[in-house]
């Protein structure tokens, strides 16, 4: 069976009825569930948050794993209802970003394409290149998952570039001081 309508299109009967037979649906996303919550307009704040907890009893291994794959979305659903202040954002963006570096290494994943950070997304409407897949690092890149603990590859390149002129340099250094220890 197909659902055949939008999620942020449906009220709040309509949203328990859709979690609690969402194995019937064939084109039964939760991403879409998740995102339609916050862009719902029918439902009021208590009812969206209702919504958010009901989801959560079935999908939550799954919505633990957007803060990996659309941090934007989950942060919008954390924080549903609450007042938040700049430090308060910026304390959720630090705990998500440091939930993103341990579910990294728990799940033993290399690669940091995931979601919204694989694909690009400029902002603007008219971008030919909106939605377009793209590694990291690109040019077309927007943004880039990064942590505290990554290596610094720039400073490897300085040491490396130090050390070659150092092998370069040996020669004269040696000639210098053995001509200082002659005089």
């Amino acid at each position: 069976m197909k659902i055949g309508k939008q999620f942020n299109t449906l009220n709040k009967s309509e949203y328990v009825h859709y979690i609690d037979n969402y194995k019937k649906y064939t084109d039964f996303n939760t991403l879409g569930l998740y995102k339609s919550i916050c862009e719902n307009e029918k439902l009021n704040l208590d009812d969206k948050i209702e919504i958010r907890d009901y989801a959560n009893r079935f999908f939550e291994k799954t919505f633990n794993f957007y803060q990996l794959k659309d941090p934007l979305t989950y942060f919008n659903l954390i924080t549903l209802g609450e007042e938040m202040t700049v430090a308060d954002e910026s304390k959720v963006w630090d705990d998500i970003k440091s939930n993103q570096e341990k579910i990294l290494t728990d799940k033993k994943i290399k690669h940091r394409n995931f979601g919204d950070y694989s694909k690009h997304n400029c902002g603007y409407d008219n971008c030919r290149f909106n939605g377009l897949m793209i590694r990291q690092g690109s040019a077309l890149a927007e943004g880039s998952m990064h942590f505290n603990s990554d290596k610094n590859s720039f400073g490897a390149k300085n040491k490396s570039e130090r050390m070659k002129k150092q092998r370069k340099n040996i020669s004269k250094i040696i000639n210098e001081e053995l001509d200082d220890l002659i005089l």
